[in-house]
């Protein structure tokens, strides 16, 4: 069964895998270098990083036909150390990032992957189409007017190409015919060359040229901890996007561990950090990858461009790779969010709304998922904090009954203790539990207050309707005075 899968993931998808590889390492090459210029590094180092991290990634990772590489998430963390402290660090600090998810996915950190809601996710999604699209604009908007034509013809290859056949990806066909017509033509459009230099060399096995001590680990671990969550993050929500796209699962604690691994493996070869990218992945998928190969295709076919056809590739136009982008975008982008905004709960609009405006505000993803993350959680409390007393007579004149709905924590004691007047001169109060849980020790001592209150007023209590667990919880952290208050399960 095992193998029979692995064939699958591997050779069930050549045709397809192989030339959407292609259309990746072709998107890679610029995305690399802009990413090596963000971090202020060599546009080699985010290339070898690109190489690295697809090629390594293919073999462990726990989500076929996905790409990892360099991507501007974690550039920006990198900026300070680079700075600072220089090139050598960055790469000591690539190796200790893998060793960190390496870590984290053998604790299974996947499993916290339940507690980020819907509206985080669709947020994270159309953030990062927005931020790709940003990333966009300095390649065509206002440089001039054949430009933004070249851009707008490889739009129209990329969707009307599929009319006459889906055999080849459009967005290969686009960049190839566009670069053809671009050289033959002599049109004046910005080129890949124009970002940064490629120079025609394998990379190199290398050990960080640093001292190995303690001083070293202190400056290099705040920005590895910080590139291992932002890249896991990043990895394990577009894992769940590629699953939902291609209609199939993967395993995300295999992912974390193969994400440790081939940081590991590319700080050894002079690379930058990476993670998986969403663009990439997009444009894999929907050029017909479905395999491991696919990603594999994409990193070695990155290097064969760089090495055997590197002066061809400096002269690939900015516009076509910029029009794939956009498609990217557009293909990214969920639209149905945008319809459904008035139709679900206000506070998952205003989740989803708010985390789309933190990434793009800060260009930073985490910064974005943990306040939407956080804004649910409160909107969250507060829907649940509701709780109901209503009152009503006993068995007896001299008896008041009080019933009790909701859910009894922190957040809603409040409102529990105020729902209570003490001037009742009933001689028994019954307090029924029935439809309520009594979660946290802010809610024992809310219970344990209330008994208080009415036996200084000289009135016997009785609590009934405990469930089991929450019984428990109220004889282990209730205080001596309110001990001995009656409890009944009826």
């Amino acid at each position: 069964m095992a193998t029979a899968k692995l064939n699958k993931q591997w050779f069930g998808n050549v045709r397809g895998d192989i030339l959407s590889g292609i259309v990746v390492a072709l998107a890679l090459i610029p995305e690399a270098i802009a990413f090596s210029i963000i971090a202020g590094v060599d546009p080699m180092v985010g290339l070898y990083a690109s190489f690295s991290m697809a090629v390594v990634i293919a073999i462990v990772g726990g989500r076929p036909a996905m790409i990892s590489a360099a991507t501007g998430a974690m550039a920006l963390l990198m900026v300070t150390l680079v700075k600072d402290y220089g090139l050598q660090y960055l790469f000591a600090t690539t190796i200790l990032t893998g060793v960190l998810q390496l870590l984290f996915g053998v604790l299974g950190i996947a499993r916290f992957m339940k507690f980020i809601p819907r509206s985080v996710m669709i947020g994270f999604v159309n953030s990062l189409a927005i931020l790709i699209f940003m990333a966009q604009v300095p390649h065509f908007i206002g440089i001039n007017t054949t430009t933004y034509i070249v851009v707008g013809v490889t739009l129209a290859i990329i969707y009307l190409f599929p009319l006459i056949t889906k055999a080849v990806p459009a967005p290969l066909v686009a960049i190839l015919a566009v670069t053809i017509i671009s050289l033959f033509l002599h049109i004046d459009v910005r080129t890949v060359g124009d970002l940064g230099e490629i120079k025609q060399a394998l990379p190199t096995f290398l050990l960080p040229n640093i001292p190995l001590n303690l001083e070293t680990l202190q400056i290099i671990f705040p920005t590895a901890l910080a590139l291992s969550i932002v890249g896991l993050l990043e990895s394990l929500l577009t894992a769940s996007i590629v699953d939902d796209m291609t209609d199939t699962d993967s395993n995300k604690n295999k992912e974390a561990r193969g994400q440790g691994i081939a940081n590991i493996v590319t700080g050894f070869f002079g690379g930058m950090a990476g993670c998986a990218m969403i663009g990439q992945s997009v444009i894999n998928v929907k050029s017909g990858g479905r395999g491991r190969l696919s990603t594999l295709v994409a990193g070695i076919f990155l290097m064969f461009l760089i090495l055997v056809l590197g002066d061809w590739v400096v002269k690939i136009p900015m516009p076509a790779l910029v029009g794939v982008m956009i498609m990217v975008c557009i293909g990214t982008f969920d639209w149905s969010s945008l319809r459904s905004l008035t139709r679900v709960p206000l506070s998952d609009s205003v989740v989803m709304v708010v985390t789309v405006i933190a990434v793009v505000a800060t260009h930073n993803l985490s910064i974005g998922v943990f306040i939407g993350i956080l804004l649910s959680a409160i909107f969250f409390v507060a829907k649940i904090s509701k709780v109901k007393v209503e009152k009503s007579t006993g068995t007896t004149a001299d008896h008041t009954r009080y019933t009790i709905s909701g859910q009894l924590f922190f957040a809603s004691v409040t409102d529990f203790t105020n729902s209570f007047s003490f001037e009742n001169k009933s001689k028994h109060i019954t307090l029924n539990f029935t439809n309520t849980h009594v979660w946290d020790d802010s809610a024992v001592a809310a219970i344990d207050k209330i008994v208080l209150k009415f036996k200084e007023k000289g009135s016997s209590v009785t609590l009934e309707g405990l469930n089991k667990d929450s019984q428990a919880l109220m004889h282990k952290l209730t205080t001596n005075d309110s001990a001995h208050v009656n409890v009944s399960n009826h």
